[in-house]
Order: structure tokens, then C-alpha cells, then sequence
């Protein structure tokens, strides 16, 4: 990597655990979870929170019919350049605030309180938008498994008692504090590259039939009724920007991570540029692998994939590997729970939500917020809801991470490139590419939100309606409403030295800026 990528000269490498410490205060808060977590650590939250096992698999079937294989594999190229942007913006700026919070207080005390608060908002939406998607997915595919085995179907009412299980499932795990999770994470990176490497290479030597890389890479697909290939071909990114979001994971978990002020921003742009490239593998040993297009489609075990494997595998060689693929969602699942409950815990802590002193609590053996995460997965939970009647609701919840996600990541680069030379950067820097790094993912974050809130199928009706706008208007009202109530008490902007001169500290405390 370029030297500009580097900590700076003038700073250590990894800060001894009591300047950590000594930072947080400085940011204005006392240090309660405890610092158990490593960089790997770090960055396995990360990585596994992106999870391509969870997201390229549950999406694949969605790619096939808006775009299909071209858009699925160069979408998955282009976009994923354009995410590792955004992913090195984010870095700087997390480098610079090691702390639960990290998008919006840096948005809050280079933009005023407001900033900070909506971008707070934005960020819990795209991180309950990824519990629902991940832990939906798991239920899809535990449906599929039991389906090929049993020959089970899997009704949306039966698929949503397994996701319902799956979130209690989550929601305990994460009650045995940080350790535990640090150590499903470190299984979950080993776990995903073992399961691309099975599943692109048990396909690639075992079936006897492999498409051509012309169908691969060339072939156009529009199930979506827009007949509008441009448009149905941006619709189609949703696969690849879904899928690589959530990387945000490694700040939600600084206050837990030694030497957070480098950890955390390696870990961020570590876990995007790996699950970049084990996701382009995996999409293209499952595309050459498909025999009939339409079959693949309607498949009766739910999961497009799954009839990819039972085409190429067969029956007992796709449930071995339809196992793998489950137990890597399930982790997946217990890492964005994990971290949303960092951030409920975070954002209650600044008296920001509804209840924030319920939220804020944390166990007083384990130090983990026990009422955040369980907040977590009750509004995942509702957000999944409409899958009981709608076909297309699954591209809808993970539309509306996608629409949490990107401005939340988009607002504090922004805050940071207009601010100039008030914003003090941490330890890790982009140096002279800040700049035109930053722009690129403020462009691509205000593009993405637009573009996964407009309708994925034609007509528009009840059953195939893109709810991601409707939560995102839902979201911000909220929040609107909220503020006039609580923004008295809302401390997203404590003084710290580490921005500005006094007096612009003290204005920016105040929301005058």
C-alpha cells in the first residue's frame, strides 16, 4: 500500500492502552466497555459484518433478474472500488475520534449538533437494515437446506418464526460480552475464506457443465419490467453496495479495541479490500456454474444458489456446503448485532434515542449494553415484517441499509473536506489523496441513496413496493420530532482540543457552525 496510507511519522503505531483512554476522555466520555479486542479482532467485526457468504448468496437471486450476470460480476467490480472510497474516507475520519460514535461525533463537531444527530439517526437505520438482512438471509437458507433434505417448504410464515429464532439466537450470544464475539469474529473471517474457496472450487472441478466467460461476463437479464437496461443495471449495484456495507463495524467497536486510533482504520479499509476480492470469486464460480437460467430462478428451495450447488453438487454435496454458507450467515448475523448494539449504547449515552437511560445501561459482569441489544433485534425485526406479504421485500431491507448506510458514512467525509484545515486527522492519514478520495465518496454516498430508494420492479403495488423510502422518511421524521424534544440534553459534541481553535469548539458545542 501507498506510504500516504501509512500512520503518520510523528505518531506511534498502536497507542499504549492508557493514551486510549486518556483520548476517550478527551472526547468526553468515560471509558466503560472493556478493551479486549485486538486489531485482528477489529477487523474481523468488520469483515464479518460485510459477510460475502450472507450477502452475495441471499442477493444473488436478485442480481439474476436485474441486470444478471454482466451487471452482477462488473457491478460488483466498479462498485466495489467506489465502497473502498468511501471506506478510506471513513478511515481518516474514524483515526481521528476512536470512539462507539465515530460518524456522528465527527459530524457533529465539525457541522454543529444537528449534524451529529441525524447522521447518528442514519447510521442505526443502515445497522438495523443489516441485522434484518443478515439474519433474513439465514432464515432463507436454513429454509432452503431444510427443503432440499426434507423436502420442507419454506411458506414466508414459516421462514419468519426461523428468523424470529435466529434473532433471539443473536441477541443471547451477544449477552456473553466481547470476548465471545472477538472469538466467533476470528472464526468468522477463517470460516468465510475457507467457504468461497470450497464453493468456488468444488464448482469449478466437480460439475460437468460451466458456462462460457462470454455468458458470464456479457449477458444482460431484466426480470424487473422497466425495460430501461441503464436503469435496471444501476438498480442491480444494490447486490455489491449492500453487500460491502457495513464496515462501520470496526469504529461501533473502538472503546473495545486496543490501540483503536490505527486498529480501527486498518481494520475498516482491510475488511473492505478482502471481501472485495473473495466476493468477485465466489459471484463467478457460482455464474459459470448455472445450468438453466429459469430453473435457477424459480428454484423451490427459495435460494437461487442453493440450485446452483444441487445442479453441480447434488443433493448431498449441495446441504454439505448449504451448512457452511448457513453457519457463516449465522456469524455474520452475531456480529451486526453485536455492533448495533455498540451504537444504540453509543447514540443512547448522548441522551439521543427515546429511553436513553434504559439503553445506555450495560451488564455489570459482562460491560456489554444488554438493553441495546435487544432494542436491536425488536426493530430488525419489524423492519422484516412485510416479508410475510410482499415477493420483493427482502431487496427492500436491504435497501433500506443501503439508504441508512450511505449518508452516514457520506456526511462526516463531507464535514471533514469542509472544514479544511480544522480538522485534525488521527494517526492514519490519506495525506495528499484525502481530497479527491473524500469527494469520491461523498459523490458515490449522495448517488446511492437516491438510486436503492426508487422502485426495484414495475408496476409498483403493494407486493413489490420498495419500502426503503418509506423507513428513511419514517427515520427522519422521527428524528425531526425528537430533536425539538431532546436536543437540550444531547451531548453529541463534547469540547475537545482535538478540533479547531477554543472559540470554534465552543461554537460548535452550541451548533452555531
Amino acid at each position: 500500500m501507498s506510504r500516504a496510507f501509512e500512520s503518520a511519522p510523528a505518531h506511534p503505531l498502536v497507542l499504549a492502552r492508557h493514551e486510549e483512554e486518556r483520548r476517550l476522555r478527551e472526547l468526553g466520555h468515560r471509558p466503560v466497555p472493556a478493551r479486549r479486542m485486538g486489531g485482528f479482532g477489529n477487523f474481523a467485526a468488520g469483515f464479518s459484518v460485510i459477510s460475502v457468504l450472507s450477502g452475495c448468496m441471499t442477493l444473488y437471486g436478485f442480481g439474476l433478474g436485474t441486470g444478471g450476470p454482466a451487471v452482477m460480476l462488473w457491478g460488483w467490480a466498479g462498485a466495489g472500488l467506489l465502497v473502498l472510497c468511501a471506506g478510506l474516507a471513513l478511515a481518516e475520519v474514524t483515526s481521528s475520534c476512536p470512539a462507539s460514535g465515530a460518524l456522528y461525533y465527527v459530524a457533529g463537531r465539525l457541522g454543529g449538533r444537528r449534524w451529529g444527530w441525524y447522521t447518528g439517526w442514519l447510521n442505526l437505520l443502515g445497522l438495523l437494515g443489516a441485522i434484518a438482512g443478515a439474519d433474513y438471509g439465514a432464515a432463507l437458507f436454513t429454509g432452503a437446506f431444510a427443503n432440499l433434505r426434507w423436502g420442507w417448504e419454506p411458506t414466508p410464515g414459516r421462514t419468519m418464526l426461523v428468523f424470529i429464532a435466529i434473532l433471539l439466537l443473536h441477541a443471547v450470544l451477544n449477552l456473553f460480552g466481547i470476548r465471545l464475539l472477538g472469538v466467533l469474529n476470528s472464526v468468522s473471517v477463517w470460516w468465510h475464506l475457507g467457504g468461497v474457496a470450497l464453493i468456488a472450487g468444488a464448482l469449478a472441478v466437480v460439475p460437468d457443465h460451466h458456462r462460457p466467460p462470454s455468458f458470464v461476463f456479457t449477458t444482460f437479464v431484466d426480470d424487473t419490467g422497466w425495460s430501461h437496461p441503464l436503469y435496471v443495471a444501476a438498480v442491480g449495484l444494490l447486490l455489491a453496495q449492500y453487500t460491502l456495507s457495513g464496515h462501520d463495524a470496526c469504529a461501533h467497536l473502538a472503546e473495545e479495541t486496543a490501540g483503536a486510533s490505527v486498529a480501527v482504520a486498518r481494520g475498516i479499509v482491510r475488511s473492505i479490500g478482502v471481501s472485495w476480492l473473495a466476493g468477485l470469486v465466489l459471484l463467478a464460480g457460482l455464474t459459470f456454474a448455472i445450468r438453466d437460467y429459469d430453473t435457477t430462478l424459480a428454484s423451490p428451495t427459495g435460494a437461487p444458489p442453493a440450485q446452483i450447488l444441487l445442479d453441480g453438487l447434488g443433493r448431498d454435496g449441495a446441504s454439505a456446503v448449504l451448512l457452511v454458507v448457513i453457519v457463516a450467515q449465522l456469524l455474520c448475523g452475531a456480529a451486526v448485532v453485536a455492533v448495533a448494539g455498540r451504537m444504540v449504547f453509543a447514540f443512547s449515552r448522548e441522551r439521543a434515542l427515546p429511553g436513553s437511560s434504559l439503553w445506555r445501561r450495560v451488564g455489570g459482569r459482562t460491560r456489554t449494553p444488554v438493553a441495546a441489544v435487544w432494542l436491536s433485534v425488536s426493530l430488525a425485526c419489524v423492519l422484516a415484517l412485510p416479508s410475510l406479504y410482499s415477493v420483493t421485500a427482502y431487496g427492500a431491507v436491504t435497501a433500506v441499509g443501503v439508504v441508512g448506510f450511505a449518508p452516514a458514512y457520506a456526511i462526516p467525509v463531507l464535514l471533514r473536506l469542509r472544514a479544511g484545515d480544522r480538522f485534525r486527522p488521527g494517526p492514519w492519514r490519506l495525506g495528499r489523496f484525502g481530497r479527491p478520495v473524500g469527494w469520491t465518496a461523498v459523490v458515490w454516498g449522495a448517488l446511492a441513496t437516491v438510486l436503492f430508494c426508487l422502485p426495484q420492479s414495475s408496476p409498483v403495488t403493494v407486493g413489490t413496493l420498495n419500502y426503503a423510502p418509506v423507513a428513511l422518511a419514517a427515520v427522519l421524521v422521527l428524528a425531526s420530532v425528537w430533536w425539538y424534544v431532546a436536543r437540550r440534553p444531547y451531548g453529541g459534541t463534547p469540547a475537545s482540543s482535538a478540533y479547531g481553535t477554543e472559540r470554534d469548539q465552543a461554537e460548535l458545542a452550541e451548533g452555531i457552525v
